[in-house]
C-alpha cells in the first residue's frame, strides 16, 4: 500500500494544490484582519489557523501516499469509530454556548461532527461502489445507504448542531442522485420529504432554530436581536462597493458590529475589505478548486475513485453554497463554516483530508483497477 513509483510523481496534482494554498493565504490574511487588533492573551486564531494548515499538508503527504482504495476496507471500521466518538461527545463532550458536541484532547478540541462527513463519503461510496444497477436503486437498495446516514444525524441532531446534521442529508442526496434512482423511487421520497417537513417544523426544530428561519424572512423585525448577525453582515457585504475599504480597514469587523467574523462570517470580512472585484477573485479560485474535483471524479478509472471524490466536492460545495447564501442573507444562519477560509481545526482537516483522498484518486488515474 505504500509503494510509490515514479508514475505517481507525473501525475501529481499541482493545480488543485495551488488552489488549496491560494485560499488558504487568503484565510489567513483574512482571519488576521478580522481580530486586529489581537489584544487577546492566548495565541491568535490566525497562528492557531496556521498549525492546522500544517497538520492538514502533512495528512494530505500521508494520505496521497496510500492508495485510496484501501477506504474500501477500511470504511466501516471508520464509520464505527466515528459513532463511538459522536456518542462520546454527545454524553460526555465539552459543552458551550448550549452544545455539546467538543472532545477536549488537551491541545485541541475535537469535533467528531466534522470527521463523521468525511466519514458518511468513504461510507455510501464503499457501498454504491459495491452495488451494479442499470436501472436505478429502488427503496429496498437505498435501506443501508438510508440507515447509515440517519444513525450519524440523529446525533449529531441531538448534540444539536442542525447545519452539520443537514450537511449529511445533502452529502446523501448528492451522491445518490449520482448513482441513479427509479422514477418511482424519487418520487416517493420527494413526497416523503415534503410531508416530514410541517412535522420537523413542529416537534424537531427547536425554538431558536425556528426563530432563525423566521428571522431569515423577515431580519428587521428584530433588528437588535435575532435579525442581528444577517443584517450585520449585510451591511458589511454590500459596503465593500466595487473595489472594498482597504485591508484593515473594514469597519464592520472592527468596531465590533458583526460577530463571529472569524467563522461563520468570515466571508463578509472578505467582502467589506476587498469589494466585489475581491470577492469575485475569491469565489473564481474557490470555485475553480470545485470544478476541478469534478475533472477528477470523471478521470478515475474505477466507480470507487469516481463516487469518492463526488462525495468530497458535494462536501464542499454545500458548505460553501449555504455559508455565502447565509452571509448575504439569502438562507437563514444555520451556523455552517466556509470550507478552508472560516476558523476551525476540525472542519479544515476534515476538508483538506477530502482534497488528499482527491489527489490520491488523480494520482492513480493511470492504474486499472483489478
Amino acid at each position: 500500500m505504500l509503494r510509490f513509483d515514479r508514475r505517481l510523481l507525473q501525475n501529481f496534482d499541482w493545480l488543485i494544490l495551488l488552489f488549496v494554498i491560494t485560499i488558504a493565504t487568503m484565510c489567513l490574511m483574512n482571519l488576521y484582519s478580522a481580530t486586529y487588533p489581537n489584544i487577546s492573551r492566548g495565541t491568535p486564531v490566525y497562528i492557531k489557523q496556521l498549525y492546522f494548515f500544517i497538520m492538514g499538508f502533512g495528512l494530505i503527504l500521508v494520505i496521497i501516499s496510500l492508495d485510496y482504495r484501501i477506504f474500501l476496507n477500511l470504511n466501516y471500521i471508520l464509520y464505527t469509530c466515528i459513532i463511538l466518538l459522536l456518542l462520546y461527545a454527545l454524553l460526555l463532550g465539552r459543552i458551550q454556548a448550549g452544545t455539546q458536541r467538543w472532545i477536549d484532547l488537551g491541545f485541541f478540541n475535537l469535533q467528531p461532527s466534522e470527521l463523521a462527513k468525511l466519514t458518511l463519503v468513504i461510507t455510501l461510496a464503499s457501498y454504491y461502489s459495491r452495488k451494479h444497477t442499470e436501472e436505478g436503486f429502488d427503496l429496498r437498495g437505498l435501506i443501508a445507504p438510508i440507515g447509515l446516514t440517519l444513525l450519524p444525524f440523529l446525533l449529531i441532531l441531538k448534540q444539536p448542531d442542525l447545519g452539520t446534521a443537514l450537511m449529511l442529508g445533502f452529502i446523501f442526496v448528492s451522491m445518490t442522485l449520482f448513482v441513479k434512482l427509479k422514477w418511482q423511487t424519487l418520487t416517493f421520497l420527494l413526497g416523503v420529504c415534503g410531508s416530514l417537513i410541517p412535522i420537523a417544523w413542529k416537534f424537531i426544530l427547536k425554538p431558536y432554530q425556528r426563530q432563525r428561519i423566521e428571522t431569515f424572512l423577515n431580519p428587521e423585525s428584530d433588528p437588535l436581536q435575532s435579525g442581528y448577525h444577517i443584517m450585520q453582515s449585510k451591511i458589511a457585504v454590500g459596503s465593500g462597493l466595487t473595489f472594498g475599504k482597504g485591508y484593515l480597514n473594514g469597519t464592520q469587523g472592527h468596531l465590533d458590529f458583526l460577530p463571529e467574523r472569524h467563522t461563520d462570517f468570515a466571508f463578509s470580512i472578505w467582502a467589506e475589505e476587498w469589494g466585489f472585484v475581491g470577492s469575485l477573485f475569491f469565489l473564481a479560485v474557490y470555485f475553480s478548486m470545485i470544478l476541478w474535483g469534478l475533472n477528477i471524479a470523471s478521470s478515475s478509472r474505477d466507480k470507487f475513485g469516481t463516487l469518492l471524490c463526488i462525495g468530497v466536492v458535494s462536501l464542499i460545495f454545500w458548505q460553501a453554497f449555504i455559508n455565502l447564501a447565509m452571509v448575504m442573507g439569502i438562507m437563514p444562519v444555520v451556523g455552517m463554516p466556509l470550507p478552508l477560509f472560516s476558523y476551525g481545526g476540525s472542519s479544515l482537516i476534515t476538508t483538506m483530508a477530502g482534497i488528499g483522498i482527491m489527489m490520491s484518486v488523480r494520482m492513480r488515474r493511470y492504474q486499472v483497477p483489478g
